[in-house]
């Protein structure tokens, strides 16, 4: 394999290893399979029941259930035999961490294990030691030692199992060699994949999951690649980012990182991992999913897409590394490209008299008795319309218009052309002295290769030149990054700006949309602005700007591209969870939401706690019934504090740390 997908100029499906996990079957190109896990205590038979019911109704394909001790694994039996009881097959997954022994009892009872190879036999107390290659063969000789037993429980029970590394969980000894990498993560994995191989045990599922988008995406990628590399086929992949949190933000997060590698072809089954009720991830699920329907076969030997997809140039080579991000260069123009954070351009083409109370919904709030703008960290820096405004902007606010509209406006520093191709290469007389954006579709039917380099020529030697990337291609996602590989071919150094247009028909299905395509190119190091759109056959559906402009910025911050506001890692509740989350999460939020550019990680539990929380500044941590511990970064500063003023003491740790600000 030349990259690490089947093809990355347009959607096709990975081939995997097929894996058979009770009455389903997973990989080999059979439908992406939506999974989620239980919350409740897996002690209360009744209660993990009918959350499980709940789950599987809503469109659950798999159930997972932790099982962090002997007894909990015992309990699934009866869990187990409860659910087939009320007529319900939907195949049950434990989920282990700690403890070896519970996972060879649950590998006898349920139809599948998960393990994480960080914590399974290796543990982590943040010590560095150095390995010699000696150490280190005795280190996999110790682990090969403790993991048969539960490989040989899984090939004589017909048992499917889930090699799940966690991005924050890596064993001190995977991280004195690798270090906090997604190679790290790699390796964590295939050691214990080798092992199973060995023995001729391969109905295996991996996942490389991290509460930060892009180290998932290139660990999975990566993985994808060794596996090739070293065994010539690839094992199905669980696709998830783990931690994501609630709300819009856990929404884009996941979308981001689990829509990216969907739009690689790679991933056979995905759960999104939400600080909400389990039922409710399963419509983000489905809303991701059915993003690929109408572009994947049905099962066959090796065809895996069809669908409207327009071709396009193959690659040839790779200008840019996949697993390691480095964002494109570029030229400043104005406050776009080189090293400015990607700017947000609001699309006010369909309003047909723009006011300033418009404004509002951008970040910008018009102060009457001062007679000043007052604007927000998730301030528009553009909006997009064609009018000529009959008042004063805020100082920072732009607009692009199309061409004719712009020489109609009289203040030439605010305003600046929108031009086609034809326009910017012959048709217009007078452009802009400062800024031009170029209109590119992006291979559309009746792509000619020949103006393409025509234009390109001019853009290399235009510093005002801005170009705006767009597809109508149902890949357009591929479409988009194949033109990126032009330009970066050419040397072209212009800044791009995303231009992406939703036409699904609700919000929730426009966040995936936005999310995916945008946030992709964004993990690339693609693109230097972003404007979002909506349509629904003829009609506008969205017209709320805010929205637009929320999910926006939320995206650029889930690609950590553009920090404006307070990122919350909340890992979603299970059957380990010592406080109730979604509550937590709220009274946390509601107090530390303008902390800026500030990572706060709650965890329900010691399992989630200190590992994930390594990409946080401060964690707060279920220790105990009623006890939270508190962390800033990977130290642990307070013990067991009581959960009533745990969130109190927490605002405390922020403020002697000096990252607090006042409201």
């Amino acid at each position: 394999m030349q990259f690490y997908a089947e093809s990355l100029t347009q959607y096709k499906r990975l081939k995997t290893r097929e894996v058979k996990i009770g009455i389903l079957l997973l990989g080999n190109f059979h439908p992406i399979r939506i999974q989620t896990m239980t919350t409740k205590d897996t002690m209360d038979t009744m209660a993990t029941v009918e959350e499980s019911i709940r789950c599987i109704e809503a469109g659950s394909e798999l159930v997972r259930i932790t099982a962090p001790s002997k007894r909990e694994a015992e309990n699934l039996l009866n869990i187990k035999n409860e659910l087939r009881k009320r007529g319900y097959m939907t195949p049950l997954v434990a989920d282990i961490h700690y403890t070896p022994n519970a996972a060879e009892i649950a590998a006898r009872i349920v139809e599948k294990v998960r393990i994480n190879p960080g914590n399974y036999v290796d543990k982590k107390k943040f010590e560095l030691i150095e390995y010699t290659d000696a150490d280190y063969a005795e280190e996999i000789d110790r682990i090969r030692e403790r993991f048969t037993p539960l490989v040989t429980i899984c090939k004589e029970y017909g048992t499917a199992m889930r090699i799940g590394t966690n991005h924050g969980s890596l064993s001190d000894r995977i991280m004195s060699r690798y270090g906090d990498t997604p190679m790290g993560m790699v390796e964590s994995a295939m050691e214990f994949l080798r092992i199973a191989r060995s023995e001729a045990y391969h109905n295996i599922v991996l996942s490389m999951k991290s509460s930060n988008p892009l180290v998932m995406v290139q660990a999975y990628r990566l993985l994808v690649k060794t596996m090739f590399d070293e065994f010539g086929e690839c094992y199905p992949l669980h696709l998830g980012v783990t931690e994501a949190g609630d709300g819009e933000d856990g929404r884009i997060k996941s979308a981001v990182g689990t829509g990216t590698l969907l739009e690689d072809g790679l991933g056979d089954t995905i759960r999104v991992s939400l600080t909400e009720d389990p039922e409710l991830e399963i419509p983000v699920c489905k809303d991701l999913v059915k993003r690929y329907d109408s572009r994947q076969s049905a099962v066959s030997s090796r065809q895996s897409a069809v669908g409207s997809q327009q071709s396009m140039p193959d690659i040839g080579k790779l200008p840019y590394d996949p697993f390691s991000y480095q964002r494109r260069e570029t030229f400043t123009v104005d406050n776009m490209g080189g090293k400015h954070v990607p700017v947000v351009i609001a699309d006010f083409s369909k309003i047909d008299k723009i006011t300033p109370q418009h404004l509002q919904g951008i970040g910008y709030r018009y102060d009457e008795v001062t007679d000043k703008w007052n604007i927000g960290d998730a301030a528009a820096d553009y909006i997009f319309c064609n009018q000529v405004l009959d008042f004063a902007l805020p100082g920072t606010l732009k607009v692009l218009s199309y061409y004719n509209t712009w020489l109609l406006a009289p203040d030439k520093e605010k305003y600046f052309p929108i031009l086609d191709g034809d326009q910017y290469l012959n048709g217009a007389g007078s452009i802009s002295s400062t800024i031009n954006f170029v209109m590119i579709d992006c291979y559309s039917s009746g792509y000619d290769q020949q103006p393409l380099e025509k234009l390109f020529a001019r853009l290399k030697e235009d510093k005002t030149a801005v170009i705006c990337l767009s597809s109508t291609n149902t890949n357009a996602l591929q479409s988009i990054r194949r033109m990126f590989v032009e330009l970066m071919t050419y040397e072209i150094k212009n800044s791009v700006i995303l231009i992406c247009d939703s036409h699904h028909a609700t919000t929730d299905e426009s966040l995936i949309h936005y999310a995916v395509e945008a946030g992709g190119l964004l993990l690339d190091g693609f693109c230097d602005g972003v404007c979002f759109g909506h349509h629904f056959g003829n009609a506008e559906v969205i017209t709320d700007n805010k929205w637009l402009n929320t999910i926006a910025f939320g995206i650029l911050q889930a690609t950590r591209t553009r920090i404006s506001k307070t990122e919350y890692i909340s890992c979603p509740s299970c059957g380990r969870t010592l406080f109730d989350l979604q509550l937590t999460t709220a009274k946390i939020r509601a107090v530390t939401n303008h902390l800026k550019g500030v990572k706060i990680a709650i965890m329900g539990c010691i399992v989630n706690g200190p590992g994930e929380m390594a990409d946080a500044d401060f964690g707060y941590v279920g220790s105990g019934p009623g006890k939270i511990t508190l962390y800033k970064g990977k130290e642990v500063m307070k013990r067991n504090v009581n959960s009533e003023v745990a969130v109190e003491e927490l605002i405390n740790l922020i403020k002697e740390s000096e990252a607090w600000l006042e409201t």
